[in-house]
């Protein structure tokens, strides 16, 4: 799902759909803050970490979580978009695991959701 060696780019755009898919694993007085969704896989912001959902198979049935905790990033850097182009990034360096990169389309507020890291990593 995540390639941390090279980084990998997801596609993101606001959307609901994965908050329901996520609830599932939350722990207990853990809340979620935003929900994105790519073609078929998705990402949770959550006020303790961050959720990857990977959707496996032709059905889709079947689904890959894996959770970046905030408390292991070491370092993480947003770029907002500009008038030409249109695209948000945020960068993740987490401890032991290696850099993961999101890319959000649409009216994506990264700034909010750098502020939201920095208020449970730092």
């Amino acid at each position: 799902m995540i390639d941390f060696q090279n980084g990998s780019v997801f596609k993101l755009k606001a959307n609901n759909e994965y908050t329901s898919k996520a609830a599932e694993i939350l722990i207990s007085g853990e809340t979620i803050l935003s929900a994105f969704k790519a073609l078929r896989d998705g990402v949770v912001f959550t006020d303790k970490r961050v959720i990857a959902v990977n959707v496996q198979g032709i059905t889709g049935k079947k689904k890959d979580f894996m959770s970046l905790p905030y408390s292991k990033i070491t370092a993480f850097s947003v770029e907002t978009a500009g008038s030409l182009d249109l695209d948000s990034e945020l960068e993740m360096y987490f401890s032991g695991l290696g850099r993961v990169k999101f890319e959000f389309i649409g009216q994506t507020n990264v700034v909010e959701i750098g502020r939201t890291i920095a208020s449970y990593a730092l």
